[in-house]
């Protein structure tokens, strides 16, 4: 009954399925510590994927474009007492890109936003770059830059500000989930912490490249989202825990084949 009010629809059978086998699943088991979920080989791509995933969200630059809005948009000849009301709508797109990635996200499937986020920011990082080093030499590099503070941070948005914080739901049982939760929570506040703590001494340092940490990141996520982060989109929580199993126990024999764990000791046996 309850899952018929938060679905709106009597038709649940599906997914009611799916629940009662993931709870058949993992009957009789506790719910797992942090440390465990560590330690249990066979779920070290689900950590590997949640741990890049979550870092990924802070140190990809995005809550730094704030520190530099202030300064664009003075740059752009936009009054000074106009600009905190600016620098809000910077945050409301954020806010209006993430509720849309949640409803577009069963559609256009987790892959291809959390790519063409992280695609996107990576070329957004190197026009603020260029337009920056030549804010003073060009009149209009103030508008550019002003552009794309809002590119930026939409394409974060729309991609990884709205898909992150759903894969580990999707990736991990139910006895794993709240241990997940907790890792990805740490994750974002020490990696906060971070950027917020290094961040001056890169400007400082790197000046109107400071965006290069960034920019590797965002490209270095992206191939790790390409190479071996499976789709989730349509499949139940089975399947995709098969898909990361045949991952997390691939072994290569000397023939050039891969096999599971089963096989292996099959094999030595």
């Amino acid at each position: 009954a309850a899952l018929q009010k938060l679905r709106g629809t009597s038709d649940l059978s599906a997914e009611l399925e799916e629940m009662l086998a993931e709870q058949a699943a993992v009957k009789g088991q506790r719910a797992k510590t942090p440390w465990e979920l560590f330690q249990n080989p066979a779920l070290r791509w689900q950590l590997v994927s949640i741990v890049v995933l979550s870092s990924a969200m802070q140190l990809c630059g995005n809550d730094s474009m704030y520190f530099y809005a202030a300064y664009v948009f003075q740059e752009a000849g936009i009054p000074e007492d106009k600009i905190p009301y600016v620098v809000i709508g910077t945050g409301s797109c954020e806010l209006i890109t993430s509720v849309t990635c949640n409803m577009i996200i069963d559609y256009a499937g987790r892959r291809p936003l959390l790519l063409g986020g992280y695609i996107f920011m990576a070329g957004w990082a190197i026009v603020f770059m260029v337009a920056l080093s030549q804010q003073t030499q060009i009149s209009w590099m103030p508008y550019l830059s002003m552009a794309c503070i809002f590119a930026y941070i939409l394409s974060f948005g729309i991609g990884p500000a709205g898909v992150t914080g759903v894969l580990p739901t999707e990736v991990f049982d139910q006895m794993s989930r709240p241990a997940a939760y907790m890792i990805c929570g740490s994750l974002l506040w020490f990696n906060l912490f971070l950027v917020g703590t290094a961040f001056p001494f890169i400007v400082k340092s790197l000046a109107h490249f400071c965006y290069i940490p960034f920019l590797v990141v965002c490209v270095c996520t992206a191939l790790y989202v390409w190479f071996f982060l499976p789709e989730t989109k349509g499949k139940s929580f089975l399947e995709i825990s098969e898909e990361f199993r045949k991952r997390n126990f691939k072994t290569k024999t000397r023939g050039g084949f891969y096999k599971g764990p089963e096989e292996i000791k099959t094999t030595t046996l």
